[in-house]
């Protein structure tokens, strides 16, 4: 039966350009919605995206491409958002159709601005959407590499065993090795996370701290996540599983991170705005920086390094003093 069911990712980024690739590898036809016209009519021509992993060539007779999101949502059952998590409210805004007996799944790694939520949360309180029916598509996997089809993992994680299986059958190929996990929360916010150590990894670079400090702010980030998380969710996690510590290593260290190179521009001393404008992607670990933050001052839980990143992107503060704090306070 699950060979019928219909399956669309929303978002035109490099994400969810990977994703699509995913999916073709196993579907006749996938549903995509871009909001640019211009992309959608350059796909069409070209048969690649303009602006993301263009070297990827696409078979068009697989795409039912559309810049109408209430077209992808009416064509299908499991609907994958993969666009940055501080548009989200916008584009779900322009929503008619409904979203009910759809099955979600968030390939975003960040929190809803508006609200404070990760994505799961958001559907589920905001959409009413039932969380057998929300999953995460989570690393460490990045779609630099998806492109290049070189061997990468995710963790496909739903309360909903089946649905999760349904989602890593169609996401796996030579290339692609899937798991499924029943920690939706604990994989979501590891996600969100670990852009922010990401930042934090940058930072350090940009200040001109070596690999012997990196791999302190790395051991400590993954102590950090673990208390972070167990406070938010509380249940039986190995913290060092690829989608916790595999996810935090590949987006600290890896040159395609662009929430590492969003800080390294911080480290080496542009303000938050010139660094935004400079790059073309979204740092997710930017956003995810300030809601982390809040939510830690209500649960009273050690975050030294979550705190040393909203202090410098939020409150002016200087790079170079804040570290020199962070390093005493690391083990």
């Amino acid at each position: 039966m699950d060979k019928e069911l219909k399956f669309a990712v929303i978002g035109g980024g490099s994400w969810a350009t990977a994703i699509v690739k995913m999916l073709t590898e196993n579907l006749n036809e996938v549903g995509w919605y871009m909001r640019s016209i211009y992309a959608v009519e350059h796909l069409k021509r070209q048969q690649h995206n303009p602006n993301y992993l263009s070297s990827v060539e696409f078979n068009l007779e697989q795409l039912r491409l559309t810049n109408d999101i209430n077209e992808a949502v009416e064509y299908a059952d499991y609907l994958i958002f993969a666009i940055p998590s501080a548009f989200l409210h916008t584009e779900l805004k322009k929503l008619t159709s409904s979203l009910e007996n759809k099955v979600i799944f968030s390939a975003i790694k960040g929190i809803v601005p508006e609200t404070g939520l990760i994505v799961g949360e958001h559907f589920h309180d905001v959409y009413n959407i039932p969380f057998n029916n929300i999953g995460v598509i989570t690393g460490p996997c990045h779609a630099e590499e998806v492109a290049l089809e070189r061997l990468s993992y995710l963790t496909i994680a739903s309360n909903d065993e089946a649905k999760a299986e349904i989602m890593a059958e169609k996401l796996s190929s030579e290339y692609i090795k899937c798991k499924v996990s029943d920690d939706i929360i604990g994989t979501e916010y590891a996600a969100v996370l670990k852009n922010i150590y990401s930042v934090a990894a940058g930072i350090a670079h940009g200040l001109g701290y070596g690999d012997n400090f990196q791999s302190v702010l790395m051991s400590n980030a993954i102590r950090e996540m673990k208390r972070f998380i167990k406070k938010i969710h509380k249940m039986k996690r190995n913290i060092n599983d690829s989608a916790y510590l595999g996810d935090l290593l590949v987006t600290g260290y890896s040159i395609f991170s662009r929430n590492r190179m969003f800080g390294n521009m911080i480290g080496k001393g542009y303000t938050v705005k010139s660094a935004q404008m400079e790059m073309n992607m979204v740092a997710e670990g930017y956003y995810a920086a300030k809601t982390a933050y809040e939510l830690d001052a209500t649960s009273s839980t050690r975050t030294p390094i979550i705190d040393a990143v909203h202090d410098i992107l939020y409150e002016n503060k200087n790079p170079k003093k804040i570290f020199k704090k962070l390093a005493d306070k690391l083990d």
